[in-house]
């Protein structure tokens, strides 16, 4: 789930020199449909039904910027990536976005020549065991078998984490979540480590979630972030803006209810700039003046979003945190629409 930092840099960088500057918003438009990397499986963030339908917090944003772009939030088509392949996907240009739960680090910002366009989802690595165990601390884990994904950042933070803390672990090394579910689940590994968020997510999936514990400790800072290539600005912003439009809208009150009558004109001036009745912001992105209605109409605004896939009502059962608004104590912020 977590990210790969250094594994493939120089061919991910190599690739992704060789699409730069390309225009992937006429790409898009002419192929009349965008595509979207995302997880493989992760209920909540991104996984199929059983008729091939996807839907979670991550899908949102490949529907809301289909919707932005093509006018049609089932205009994605969804290619599953690992923490091996996503990369690779994004850098050749088999995808047009990367909406999979992936950490903005350094050296994927710079020596993977990724763009990351906004954070979206405020995250950090924990540790889930057995309820039986009786472990209720990470700091109880000296000696454990713990199951990771390998090429991801998970592994940096899990040695980093021990090191700091005077502690050994046997490292039960998978290849992706559902891999590591099943070694867990099979009694292969003490311990399961990913981003917090992808615990519980991978907690509410399991028949009985009630038997397993999510232990307090958080022990990495993981900003997730859509990415796209570098050297295509415009399709940059497109991205960034419509992850930020979605923000914004939770905080002045746009929802999926209201927005059509939003969309005749308000008295706030920002709520008309980001709807389209005053300026056209739109232009500024080769769009048109309804783009970010459209996008918002898809699935709501970020709160609605994030209260229909992964909130306390769901089986998720995440609360805002750091997720919530930056008027209500957490992070999420956008910048003006002006």
């Amino acid at each position: 789930m977590k990210k790969s930092v250094f594994f493939g840099a120089l061919t991910a960088a190599a690739l992704a020199a060789g699409v730069a500057g390309a225009a992937t918003l006429d790409d898009v438009k002419s192929r009349g449909e965008l595509i979207c990397g995302v997880n493989t499986g992760l209920v909540g963030f991104a996984a199929p039904d059983a008729n091939g339908n996807w839907s979670g917090f991550d899908v949102a944003v490949c529907q809301a910027v289909a919707a932005a772009v093509l006018g049609d939030p089932s205009k994605v088509k969804y290619v599953p990536t690992t923490g091996q392949t996503r990369f690779t996907a994004l850098g050749s240009g088999e995808v047009d976005l990367l909406a999979r739960n992936t950490t903005w680090t350094y050296s994927r910002d710079t020596d993977l020549k990724l763009q990351f366009t906004a954070t979206n989802y405020y995250d950090g690595q924990g540790f889930m065991v057995r309820k039986d165990s009786g472990v209720t601390s990470a700091k109880e884990l000296d000696g454990a078998s713990i199951c990771i994904q390998t090429g991801t950042t998970t592994e940096l933070n899990l040695a980093d984490y021990f090191k700091a803390n005077n502690m050994s672990y046997q490292p039960i090394t998978v290849d992706s979540n559902a891999e590591g579910e099943q070694q867990f689940l099979a009694g292969a590994c003490d311990a399961y480590t990913t981003d917090a968020s992808g615990l519980a997510a991978t907690r509410a999936a399991f028949a009985n979630p009630q038997d397993y514990v999510i232990l307090p400790e958080i022990i990495s800072k993981e900003p997730l972030a859509p990415a796209v290539r570098q050297g295509d600005d415009q399709w940059t912003d497109i991205v960034r803006w419509t992850i930020f439009g979605l923000i914004a809208a939770e905080e002045y009150g746009v929802t999926s209810a209201n927005i059509d009558e939003l969309a005749k004109g308000t008295e706030n001036p920002e709520v008309n700039r980001m709807l389209g009745t005053e300026g056209d912001l739109g232009a500024m992105l080769g769009l048109d003046k309804q783009w970010l209605v459209r996008a918002i109409k898809a699935n709501g605004n970020y709160g609605e979003i994030f209260a229909a896939t992964i909130g306390e009502q769901t089986p998720i059962g995440l609360a805002r945190g750091l997720n919530a608004q930056w008027t209500q104590g957490g992070l999420l912020y956008a910048p003006p629409f002006r």
